[in-house]
């Protein structure tokens, strides 16, 4: 009977039994959304030992003591700026022009997240990865005083190379230059040669969110910083969803074609919350004060120049909880006439798959655009499983054809638009470090429907009885993958 209880796997169970039972019962009182809980209620149990692990070690949204101070220490620091910003007339928005779904959202994210809407900004957006590569290599050129950068991805090859020996030039002329890039999401770029080229050249380069077991034991290692930022001289600014890539050089091997992006170049009040973002990332990386990266950088509240009236809203563990989902949800449900929505992985939770279909079944035309291949099996499936749902509500649902459409927005009534790095799927909105441009403008709005438009007329729209008639195996691994949706 001892040597029964004793035995390894009698102990490894028992062990297995306390865990789950502790860790359900953490699950349970942490209260998050029901199909995240279910979903890991289902890891815990069904994976001895295995689950366990994987929930202490991606099972929550947990950041270090360090990062959470220094949040606090930022927000405190910029909540100054943004008085200044309104005593210099950057907050004044005629929200009657804008209508009454803008001023709700313009409030929404006021409240949530301390993010102002700043009045007086110029736009140009642009669909062709070229043409940005070249121009952000071209304003990098221009540079005077400063260059701030963030990105998830950088990848040597093509133009990407170009704006890495744009960078390098200014250094050497005298231009501070700052580059944070996560430190997991181009982990192949560092080991190139290419980080020691910046450092030589005098460029201050950071890994952002590095990967350790030290930290693994203070937060969670795949909080990734997702954003994408340039600033110049705190002028000019760029974001939107495409990486420091060029597509031709880009996972070429992947299978689902070049990647397809698109970017925003930016000038007047806009440039300011888009320089204090970075500058908040770049500081949480370090030892900085933001007097001295201010002082250094010759960093300004940009003066007003434009019409539109666009809101940043950056998000991610300790900076938001569900304002980027509400802002979304909120933008969803105002739709009275059209939404369009561009995203690479579809994957959303309850409330956001609630808003979509309602909006069709109150009858606002609304068209899914996702591209035919994207380059993880595990979302391709759990996506796919939810396209049922869609057409079965009236959602005009298209695959894009000519690679993998990788530009993330939405665009409602052509008045409100978001645009920016998030995808719709519970990683973007739970856990990486993400920002969105909410622009309240009817010129962009249009714009962007212009873009929207172009992938259109490279998709194939998906027919409900067609799709319906696919495969049992096809179902049914679609189906069991969208049990661990929550999680991807």
């Amino acid at each position: 009977m001892l040597n029964y209880l004793y035995h390894p796997t009698t102990v490894t169970w028992s062990i297995h039994l306390v865990l789950a039972f502790l860790l359900s019962l953490r699950v349970i009182m942490k209260r998050p959304a029901t199909g995240v809980a279910l979903a890991w209620l289902l890891v815990i149990n069904a994976l001895p030992i295995v689950g366990e692990l994987v929930y202490l070690l991606i099972g929550e949204r947990r950041i270090s003591w360090s990062r959470q101070a220094g949040l606090r220490q930022m927000r405190s620091d910029f909540a100054e700026a943004i008085e200044l910003a309104g005593q210099k007339g950057m907050l004044t928005v005629d929200w009657k022009k804008n209508g009454e779904l803008a001023r709700s959202m313009g409030e929404l994210g006021w409240n949530l997240v301390g993010s102002p809407t700043v009045h007086g900004s110029n736009y140009e957006l642009l669909g062709d990865t070229e043409e940005i590569l070249q121009r952000i290599a071209n304003d990098i050129d221009e540079a005077k005083q400063s260059v701030l950068m963030e990105f998830y991805i950088w990848n040597r090859g093509g133009l990407a190379d170009e704006v890495l020996a744009a960078v390098i030039r200014a250094q050497k002329r005298g231009v501070n230059c700052c580059l944070l890039i996560d430190a997991l999401g181009a982990r192949p770029w560092w080991k190139t040669s290419q980080p020691a080229e910046l450092r030589a050249a005098g460029v201050e380069l950071r890994p952002a969110l590095p990967v350790g077991l030290f930290r693994t034991l203070i937060g969670r290692t795949d909080l990734r910083l997702h954003r994408k930022i340039v600033v110049i001289d705190g002028e000019v600014s760029w974001t939107g969803s495409m990486n420091l890539v060029d597509p031709r050089f880009f996972k070429q091997d992947s299978g689902v074609g070049e990647w397809v992006d698109a970017m925003v170049r930016l000038q007047g009040s806009v440039v300011s919350p888009l320089a204090a973002t970075m500058i908040g990332d770049w500081m949480l990386e370090g030892d900085d004060s933001l007097a001295e990266l201010i002082s250094r950088h010759q960093l300004h509240l940009t003066d007003v120049g434009g019409t539109a009236d666009i809101q940043v809203i950056p998000s991610g563990p300790g900076e938001s909880n569900d304002c980027l989902l509400q802002m979304i949800l909120t933008m969803i449900n105002g739709a009275r006439e059209e939404v369009v929505l561009t995203t690479p992985y579809l994957v959303p939770d309850e409330s956001l798959l609630r808003a979509i279909r309602g909006a069709s079944a109150r009858g606002v035309k609304v068209r899914v655009i996702v591209p035919q291949k994207v380059d993880s099996i595990m979302t391709r499936y759990a996506s796919r499983s939810y396209y049922e749902d869609l057409l079965s509500s009236g959602v005009e649902l298209y695959l894009y054809r000519d690679g993998l459409l990788h530009t993330k927005s939405i665009t409602v009534d052509g008045r409100v638009s978001m645009f920016g790095t998030v995808n719709f799927d519970m990683r973007s909105l739970w856990l990486n470090y993400e920002v969105a441009l909410f622009v309240y403008d009817d010129g962009f709005g249009e714009k962007l429907r212009e873009l929207q438009q172009a992938y259109l007329d490279q998709s194939d729209q998906v027919e409900h009885d067609q799709w319906s008639g696919r495969s049992f195996g096809n179902q049914l691994l679609e189906n069991t993958l969208r049990l661990v949706s929550p999680l991807l």
